[in-house]
């Protein structure tokens, strides 16, 4: 038995058989909840006596869905054994897809990377083809990773743009039939399927691995070639009604007529966001500045965008420093009004931006002191993102993870 079997209704109908299933998931619950027990802390935790639970341990050791983790030290008598879960025998998989790249990645149930893939070459369209390319590339790595699919019990896919999380659409890529999406991928890949944002996801690989340190009110910002952020709050990640929550690049903050990508005039992304960054620098450029950074005008605007970004790390190029010093002003300002609404503790500057360092990290802190209410800025504390790409991909898995197990709750 593989503990996807486990999750699932008991084999046997009977009142005998679906009782003797349940507790053996109760112990599974039990040994990741506290991470490993003797015999007689499961005994006493689950309110079963010692022979009934020791034989339950015993189908559940012959299953390899638990460890025998060697005997303990007591005060005299026999040393009871220590069980804990088989890290080697469930997976979760995370997948990430961006404009121009993909991110893969296998967690244990330690929450271990066994296999990760991070910035695979790929073009996300809104096509049929598209989408079957995605479904190929992710058969790949499983295949590379020689992880028996048999046991990962599931794949959660971060998108961006308008996510339904709970029902399983995606509005923006990928919408090429009038059913979930999260319906296709499970009948093309073979397991289950949950969807996620991007940035959502991001926030919760951050929140589980990466800055924070014991914060329960925390803002993510995913500042790429677009912009989102993600909310927690009071530990749990905020999705609003129907999953749409941390559009903020779509606040209307400007009367400048620029026409953003989600059809309304005025977005903060006109403004501030890789794309923006791309026509901020073609315009300054007409107007006669000078810049140590050269584009190709026959490449798309992504790999623009990439070599603007590494042109900052590279080359400290003035110009392209001094537009995204004006870009992050501007992010700071909105971010002002955020915290003073919110009163979060901390603020992580996450996506692509965030690996320039200081050229963003300054002027966002700055505009946040010049425009937030100075007793809510003393609350919270803004930090990078460690994680980078991971980000995501640790949240995805995280998000398998806690769907695949609420079973066990």
């Amino acid at each position: 038995m593989t503990l996807k079997d486990l999750l699932a209704d008991s084999p046997d109908n009977s009142l005998s058989g679906i009782k003797w299933h349940t507790l053996k998931q109760s112990i599974v619950k039990c040994l990741l909840s506290i991470g490993d027990a003797t015999i007689l802390e499961l005994s006493t935790e689950l309110q079963s006596s010692i022979p009934t639970i020791t034989k339950a341990v015993n189908e559940l050791l012959g299953d390899e869905l638990i460890v025998d983790s060697g005997k303990i030290s007591n005060s005299g008598g026999r040393r009871p054994s220590l069980y804990s879960m088989s890290s080697d025998k469930t997976y979760f998989l995370g997948v990430e897809a961006n404009r121009s790249s993909t991110s893969f990645g296998i967690q244990n149930l330690k929450e271990e990377f066994v296999s990760i893939e991070l910035n695979t070459a790929f073009v996300l369209e809104n096509t049929y083809e598209s989408l079957m390319e995605f479904c190929g590339c992710i058969d790949t790595f499983i295949s590379d990773s020689q992880i028996d699919k048999s046991l990962i019990i599931g794949l959660c896919v971060n998108l961006s743009g308008r996510i339904n999380s709970k029902e399983g659409f995606s509005y923006n890529y990928f919408f090429t039939e009038n059913r979930p999406l999260v319906e296709i991928l499970s009948e093309k890949i073979g397991m289950p399927v949950y969807l996620e944002n991007d940035t959502r996801a991001m926030t919760l690989g951050e929140y589980a691995q990466g800055v924070v340190e014991g914060e329960k009110n925390v803002v993510f910002l995913n500042y790429s070639w677009g912009i989102g952020i993600g909310i927690i709050t009071e530990g749990e990640l905020y999705y609003g009604k129907s999953g749409y929550s941390g559009e903020f690049g779509h606040s209307p903050l400007f009367d400048n007529e620029i026409l953003c990508h989600c059809g309304k005039i005025g977005c903060l992304e006109t403004e501030a966001s890789g794309w923006a960054l791309v026509e901020q620098f073609k315009q300054a450029l007409a107007d006669g500045r000078t810049s140590a950074i050269s584009i190709d005008n026959n490449s798309s605007s992504i790999q623009q965008y990439h070599k603007l970004l590494s042109g900052v790390l590279i080359k400290e190029d003035s110009l392209c420093i001094e537009l995204i010093t004006k870009q992050c002003e501007v992010i700071g300002r909105a971010l002002a009004s955020l915290i003073n609404i919110l009163n979060p503790e901390l603020l992580i500057i996450g996506g692509d931006f965030s690996q320039l360092g200081d050229f963003v990290l300054l002027p966002i802190q700055s505009s946040l002191k010049k425009y937030s209410l100075g007793l809510v800025n003393r609350d919270v504390a803004l930090k990078k993102s460690i994680l980078g790409r991971r980000a995501g991909v640790i949240g995805a898995c995280r998000v398998v993870k806690e769907k695949m197990l609420s079973p066990l709750a």
